[in-house]
């Protein structure tokens, strides 16, 4: 089974020009899809972009991120794990070549999860390297991407609390 998704960028040259020699371009751009709000876009503050806008590294560590949270999910309603809270503080490290190249090298997943089954902790820890392997996004990339799980419990029968 295919699914076929679609984007649309537009751009409008804005030049700003430091000397005769170089030239060098505003990165801001608009990406449109089909019925969403446009997303304003730009470099990383650090590649010459607006800070105030998203790039398309926040972009790729965004997929991530939610992607794996959705796989998560999934295995967790597969495997009769009730979450109550999810939350992820994720870091992604970039290198650029002295050509000006550049690629992740690693993703890390902070994942923290509030559950509500005190049988099933262990599992809930373990399902976010099956969560990994189903998740579309970080099968469509060529860089390690870590987990450092933790799990929370909240038992409402006996009201224990504890992180594991």
């Amino acid at each position: 089974m295919k699914h076929l998704f679609k984007a649309e960028v537009n751009w409008t040259s804005n030049q700003i020009q430091e000397d005769s020699t170089k030239r060098f371009y505003s990165k801001s751009h608009q990406i449109k899809i089909e019925g969403k709000p446009i997303l304003y876009v730009s470099a990383a503050k650090a590649f010459k972009g607006d800070p105030e806008l998203y790039n398309p590294e926040d972009l790729l560590l965004s997929s991530l991120v939610s992607c794996h949270m959705m796989s998560y999910l999934y295995v967790c309603s597969q495997n009769g794990i009730e979450v109550l809270e999810y939350s992820d503080h994720a870091e992604a490290t970039l290198e650029v070549s002295a050509d000006g190249s550049g690629r992740f090298v690693e993703v890390r997943l902070y994942p923290k999860v509030k559950i509500a089954n005190s049988d099933k902790i262990e599992l809930a820890v373990e399902l976010h390297d099956k969560a990994n392997q189903l998740c579309f996004i970080a099968n469509s990339c060529n860089f390690p991407i870590l987990h450092n799980a933790s799990c929370e419990l909240h038992d409402k029968k006996a009201g224990q609390k504890g992180e594991y």
